[in-house]
């Protein structure tokens, strides 16, 4: 295994130095039964055992692609999240508080002004970007930051303004703060999160529940939104349709509930669920695909352990009424941004979900066959750099932001002969 493992390794570094013979982009072979994970690493609680065989320690499929990695842009502090403007641009948020343009040469706009304050301390500050789905007719961006509410609480916000430019310099107008997380408190992490709108215009938000042992408990509490999956329409109303509008007790923008720390989410291309993937705390980060009113377990379910090396709750990975994970982690791969790979450059990823891995610096290839995940690939193991946010291109490329003050836009292209 560490003779496959070096050569995989060897072959990624290889391919993104451009030192290696280009490999033919062929569909990716199903993992052999009972194959050798890639994940070799002691578990963080080995006396967990999965609900369902592959749930975790998925076998290691390569689809043996040649890529070569450009850098796009540089200079960065922080790049968060990424949105394709149709013209071929990017939006691209910085944790500090600032929105830039950036050119498909790379070149830095001003930041963006008419942006509210932020709270940007530890794990706040200015997170997710999207556009509206009539962006070509509205030029409405919708954003999620960190919002100070005061006394020293804050909690996630989004807001949505409309994008204009004049003479090279960008401003957001008519801007409106559409979702505000309830109830604030005095923490600085865990807020989430990712926008991604769904089939039928509406708004999910995936949000935090804020660390603390106050906020973590709010995540089996329909009546505070931590902890949660909302869904709002896209001026911050409430769609008649959600499950448990009208229910008392429950506060109506709930689509599902006990999750954790949500960095990455994206809609299924063929089914147009809503799939994310939440930080777990020591082991434990899950891969759930989300349904209207579905609870996720977190915190009286788990895999792993807590920071402290204890027991998270009583220690249960599963009750009824309660969902499993479609797949986790354990060790924890840190994941921020995902997406599913529908473009034409690499055919033999097409159908792959690609996931950024903080902790681990790399980043994820999941084979899936359905809703389960059959196989794992590991690449940019060599750049050395914490991935936030993954995005597949107008131009079919894959596109990465690293985590630094000095951050960078990446992409994968295939590697020419």
């Amino acid at each position: 295994m560490k003779n496959l493992l070096l050569t995989t390794a060897l072959a990624a570094i290889l391919a993104a130095c451009g030192g290696a013979d280009s490999a033919a982009q062929s569909p990716a072979p199903a993992p052999a039964e009972g194959g050798q994970p890639w994940e070799t690493r002691p578990a963080n609680a080995p006396s967990q055992t999965p609900a369902f065989p592959g749930q975790t320690r998925a076998p290691e499929v390569t689809a043996n692609v040649a890529y070569s990695v450009e850098t796009v842009a540089e200079g960065l502090n922080k790049p968060w999240a990424i949105a394709f403007l149709p013209d071929g641009r990017m939006l691209v948020t910085e944790k500090p508080g600032r929105l830039r343009i950036v050119t498909a040469q790379g070149a830095l706009s001003e930041p963006v002004t008419g942006l509210p304050e932020v709270d940007a301390r530890d794990q706040g500050g200015l997170l997710d970007v999207a556009l509206d789905p009539d962006f070509a007719t509205n030029n409405l961006i919708y954003w999620s930051y960190a919002e100070p509410r005061g006394n020293g609480t804050n909690s996630t916000a989004v807001a949505r303004g409309k994008l204009a430019e004049t003479g090279g310099a960008a401003r957001v107008e008519d801007v409106q703060v559409i979702f505000q997380q309830q109830p604030a408190l005095d923490s600085t992490k865990h807020y989430g999160n990712r926008l991604v709108f769904d089939r039928d215009g509406h708004l999910l938000i995936s949000l935090g529940e804020r660390s603390i042992l106050a906020g973590r408990v709010q995540a089996q509490d329909m009546n505070s939104a931590l902890g949660k999956v909302v869904r709002i329409n896209r001026d911050g109303s409430i769609p008649a349709d959600n499950p448990f509008v009208g229910q008392d007790g429950v506060r109506p923008e709930i689509f599902a509930s006990g999750v954790r720390n949500v960095q990455a989410a994206a809609l299924h291309p063929e089914t147009g669920k809503l799939w994310e993937i939440e930080h777990g705390a020591r082991g434990g980060d899950e891969l759930n695909i989300i349904e209207a009113g579905k609870n996720y377990g977190w915190p009286t379910i788990a895999y792993g352990l807590e920071y402290s090396g204890g027991a998270i709750g009583e220690g249960q990975t599963a009750r009824e009424g309660m969902e499993q994970p479609a797949y986790y982690w354990d060790p924890v791969i840190g994941p921020s941004g995902m997406v599913f790979y529908q473009g034409d450059l690499f055919p033999a990823w097409q159908g792959s979900l690609f996931v950024g891995a903080l902790r681990d610096k790399h980043l994820v290839r999941l084979t899936l066959n359905g809703e389960r995940v059959v196989g794992e690939e590991r690449l940019l193991t060599d750049i050395d750099e914490r991935i936030r946010e993954v995005e597949v291109g107008p131009d079919g490329a894959i596109y990465v932001a690293t985590d630094n003050e000095q951050g960078k836009i990446l992409k994968l292209v295939p590697r020419a002969d």
